[in-house]
C-alpha cells in the first residue's frame, strides 16, 4: 500500500535519534563482540558469536528501515496548521463517546503511535472518524463490536 508517510517534527526527530543511537552507539558495540568472539575459536558452538550475529542483523535491518521511513517522511507540522477548528494531522482531541467515557487523543503518525500513552495513528479507525469534526460534532464510529458515536468535546494543536 502506496501511502505517504505523514509524521510529526517530533516523531522525526524520534527516528533520527534512534537511527543515530543503534548507528553510532549500538552497532560499533554489537560488532566488538562479535570480533571478540569470533577470535575465540570454533564458533558453531559459541554463543556471544551466534547471539552477536542475530543482533548485528536485526541492528542492520532496523536501521535500513528507520533511513527508508525518514527518507519518504512527510512531516507535517501541527503548529502551521491553518483551521484549529477541526480535527486534523497533529490534532489532540477530547471526545466523549457512547458510554459516557472521556478519552483524550493525539493523531500522529504510524511510527509515533502508542495507544497508551493516547498517541494513534491517522489512519486508525478513531482518527478517520474525527477527521474534519468540529467541537460539539458527533461522528460514528464503526467497529467490529458495531457501531459508536463520539462527540467532539475538545481540539487543540501544540503552541510553537
Amino acid at each position: 500500500m502506496d501511502r505517504p508517510i505523514y509524521m510529526t517534527p517530533e516523531g522525526l526527530a524520534a527516528l533520527r535519534a534512534e537511527l543515530d543511537h543503534l548507528w553510532k552507539k549500538e552497532r560499533p558495540e554489537t560488532v566488538a563482540v562479535v570480533s571478540w568472539a569470533a577470535g575465540n575459536g570454533d564458533r558453531s558452538e559459541n554463543g556471544d558469536y551466534i547471539y552477536g550475529k542475530k543482533r548485528l542483523r536485526e541492528i542492520d535491518r532496523r536501521v535500513r528501515y528507520l533511513r527508508k521511513r525518514i527518507e519518504d517522511a512527510v512531516v507535517v507540522d501541527p503548529h502551521e496548521q491553518p483551521d484549529h477548528s477541526r480535527v486534523f494531522f497533529g490534532a489532540t482531541v477530547t471526545y466523549v463517546n457512547a458510554r459516557d467515557e472521556e478519552v483524550t487523543i493525539r493523531i500522529v503518525g504510524e511510527d509515533e503511535a502508542e495507544s497508551l500513552k493516547g498517541r494513534i495513528s491517522w489512519i486508525s479507525p478513531v482518527a478517520r472518524a474525527l477527521m474534519k469534526a468540529g467541537v460539539g460534532d458527533v461522528v460514528t464510529l464503526r467497529t467490529p463490536a458495531g457501531e459508536d458515536e463520539l462527540e467532539v468535546l475538545k481540539i487543540s494543536y501544540p503552541t510553537a
